[in-house]
């Protein structure tokens, strides 16, 4: 085929400058172009010119895109292994300096894309965060970088008749997004959705643990409810009350572990290892600030509009942080001897672990409330209700294969 050209858009990595250089030894098409999502290393460029003996390579780019965009505020790396960052590196050092690897690349493509320095800054108890923003600073970023319709006329309907194709398009969305609303709707009535989601609600926003304790109970009880809804309720029990009522915990962690088998406390108990009271940064549930309880206590009082979005994630509080200046040295530190003079203009959040849209929802609101900052949101995956089961899943196969190392439970 060699009256024919190839276009390639790759990401530079190993294994496909390894693809490229078979297919460039013994070449399918008459001509190659080569573009690539991030930055090329001196050595693969090198390795590609060797590999092209017969002169088919006819230019290679870079554009800058090795990430995902969902909206215009954020964006994701789509890691499938993203599990690894909760592991110590020692436990398996290959996957998780193959993890720092990527998400380095995918942080360094976003400030290339934007045509930015960035000075940089990572959550202090984080080991992996610091790990990457170290890697970042100093080996990533050296390079500068319809409705009814009446027709009066002939004319009228011409134009109709034009238009047709975009109405018949418009009127099979509709369709479309009635049979999901559909769906979704018999969904949340036959998982009591409702009830969870409220639950859950009032577990992130509301104090009264014997309230949340009775609350929980009552849902693992009912048959209606699934197992990882009954997993998720626990966990975020566990996280809010973890440190006052450790017996009645024990009662949700058996009661948990006798509807399926594969629900171990040890699940939960790694939950609190990884993100517990001792290990967050900040106020998450609004229980530790007295401005934050302030705050609680007013709305207690007048009330709020949606018991279903009450709650903020402390991604606001961080926001809101950075806007007035307010964001801690001694909690966000510095990468190098970098500070930063006056409030900037544009902020790239990147979380390692993932993401959730009602973050992303929570970026957006700030982006139009018009302070002044623009804020980008990114992370490793957007996480949903079953990427916890997921993460489960692995434990439970790491826990079957490395009984006799405790150390990867609480």
């Amino acid at each position: 085929m060699s009256h024919l050209k190839a276009v390639y858009f790759l990401r530079p990595t190993s294994e496909n400058i390894q693809h490229l250089r078979q297919q460039l030894a013994s070449p399918r098409f008459g001509e190659y172009h080569l573009f690539f999502s991030n930055i090329l290393k001196d050595t693969q460029i090198h390795n590609l010119a060797d590999a092209d003996e017969q002169e088919v390579v006819q230019q290679i780019q870079e554009f800058y895109a090795d990430f995902v965009a969902i909206d215009p505020d954020h964006f994701t790396l789509n890691m499938p292994s993203n599990h690894i960052y909760m592991l110590p590196a020692v436990v398996d050092p290959s996957n998780s300096q193959h993890f720092c690897d990527r998400v380095v690349g995918g942080i360094v493509s976003i400030f290339l894309a934007l045509k930015r320095i960035p000075i940089i800054r990572y959550q202090r108890n984080s080991d992996i965060a610091k790990r990457i923003a170290q890697e970042t600073a100093h080996g990533g970023l050296r390079y500068n970088i319809p409705s009814i319709q009446h027709f009066e006329s002939a004319e009228d309907m011409a134009k109709f008749v034009d238009k047709y194709p975009e109405y018949r398009k418009m009127h099979g969305n509709v369709s479309k997004h009635v049979t999901l609303v559909t769906e979704m709707s018999k969904i949340v009535e036959e998982r009591k959705l409702m009830l969870v989601s409220e639950t859950e609600q009032e577990l992130a926003c509301n104090g009264g643990q014997v309230a949340a304790f009775e609350a929980v109970t009552n849902l693992l009880n009912n048959e209606s409810v699934s197992d990882i809804d009954r997993l998720r309720l626990v966990m975020l029990y566990a996280l809010r009350y973890e440190k006052e009522s450790p017996v009645q915990l024990m009662q949700l962690f058996n009661k948990l572990a006798s509807r399926s088998a594969k629900y171990k406390p040890g699940l939960v108990q790694f939950v609190l290892k990884q993100a517990g009271v001792d290990k967050r940064t900040g106020d998450l549930f609004g229980n530790r600030d007295l401005l934050n309880i302030a705050r609680n206590m007013a709305r207690g009082l007048k009330g709020v509009e949606n018991v279903y979005t009450q709650h903020q994630p402390l991604l606001f509080q961080t926001m809101e942080s950075i806007s007035k200046g307010r964001l801690r040295d001694v909690d966000y530190p510095y990468v190098g001897n970098h500070f930063q003079q006056g409030r900037p203009q544009e902020v790239v959040i990147f979380i390692v672990g993932g993401t959730t849209y009602e973050e992303s929802r929570s970026v957006a609101l700030q982006n139009a409330s018009n302070s002044g900052i623009r804020f980008i949101l990114g992370g490793s995956v957007v996480l949903n209700s079953k990427s916890g089961k997921i993460v489960n899943e692995y434990w439970e196969e790491e826990l079957d294969d490395h009984q006799n190392q405790p150390t990867f439970l609480a």
